[in-house]
């Protein structure tokens, strides 16, 4: 392990995120000085009672990243558009958003830049999503500042509660998008939140581009089953066929392009693209981090449901 390091300060790109707010919360833990970038300041209150310096801006308003860059030495960038729209849709957020961030930390003095990546990324990705994430990982190599990776399979936090197993506990029954049959890696943002500290601390850096999922697959109606067995409910659920999804996704997409790309994403043949990880063992080996397994989290959420 490297050297643990206590830079003059950090700024969270996201801060309320998934990712980003239990990323404030351990460097708090550790005494870092932390300033929390988010747009709705209103919802960081609980970094704020914990020390984070909270700071109103975004990645579309480029004097609000100037003010949030001056002084920091490192940056973690936690934000994402996949689901934007309008002034927040991915082209603006996860484009032209990242860019001027990685241009601004850079004439600002930053030393390291963590970006938080998706795995799979990859210049022929079929969802232009990933297709970007390939696209900046590629432009910080070329920035002269000590970049680090991070690029996790999808969150548990999205991609199995609030996609997937909050409607089946609030409604009864999923309803999934396309047959749902695909296997999927899913990680905890919470345990990837670990990884990012070591990356934002350690001197050096363990690593500079790490590949981040949990352990085993579910497909995306056997993640409803258990939720629903958890929850002591009859599985249910319904669903929209590929070809219906295809034709609501081309529909939806100049309106809410957000909406359009998960649509399209769900329609694609299971083949598509691979969401297969195998290293989530050599994982905790490694960095001594123990991730979440899937049922462990769905208990949780469960839990967390019940009056």
């Amino acid at each position: 392990m490297g050297r643990m390091n206590s830079p003059q300060q950090i700024l969270v790109v996201g801060a309320t995120g998934a990712l980003g707010r239990p990323v404030v919360k351990l460097l708090r833990e550790r005494g870092v000085a932390v300033r929390a970038l988010n747009r709705h300041p209103e919802q960081a209150a609980d970094l704020a009672a914990l020390g984070a310096e909270v700071v109103t801006g975004d990645l579309t308003d480029e004097a609000s990243l100037q003010r949030a860059c001056q002084g920091v030495t490192r940056v973690l960038a936690a934000a994402h558009g996949l689901l934007g729209r309008g002034r927040f849709r991915s082209e603006e957020v996860d484009d032209t958003g990242h860019r001027r961030l990685i241009s601004t930390a850079r004439a600002a003095g930053v030393q390291r830049f963590v970006y938080t990546s998706a795995y799979g990324a990859s210049a022929d990705h079929p969802i232009d999503f990933f297709r970007t994430k390939h696209q900046i990982e590629q432009l910080l190599a070329t920035s002269g500042m000590d970049a680090v990776v991070l690029r996790p399979t999808a969150f548990m936090e999205h991609h199995v509660h609030k996609f997937n197993g909050q409607v089946v506990l609030t409604k009864g029954q999923a309803k999934l998008i396309g047959p749902g049959t695909k296997p999927r890696n899913f990680v905890c943002a919470a345990d990837v939140a670990r990884f990012a500290l070591r990356a934002l601390l350690e001197d050096p850096p363990p690593f500079h581009r790490l590949d981040i999922g949990g352990h085993g697959h579910a497909s995306n109606a056997e993640v409803a089953t258990l939720y629903a067995r958890a929850a002591g409910m009859a599985p249910a659920s319904s669903h929209l066929s590929p070809k219906v999804v295809a034709a609501l996704s081309a529909l939806v997409a100049p309106f809410h392009p957000g909406v359009g790309r998960l649509m399209k994403l769900l329609s694609l043949p299971d083949d598509a693209f691979d969401e297969h990880f195998e290293g989530a063992a050599a994982l905790e080996q490694s960095y001594g981090i123990r991730l979440t397994r899937l049922q462990d989290f769905i208990n949780q959420q469960v839990r967390a449901a019940s009056p």
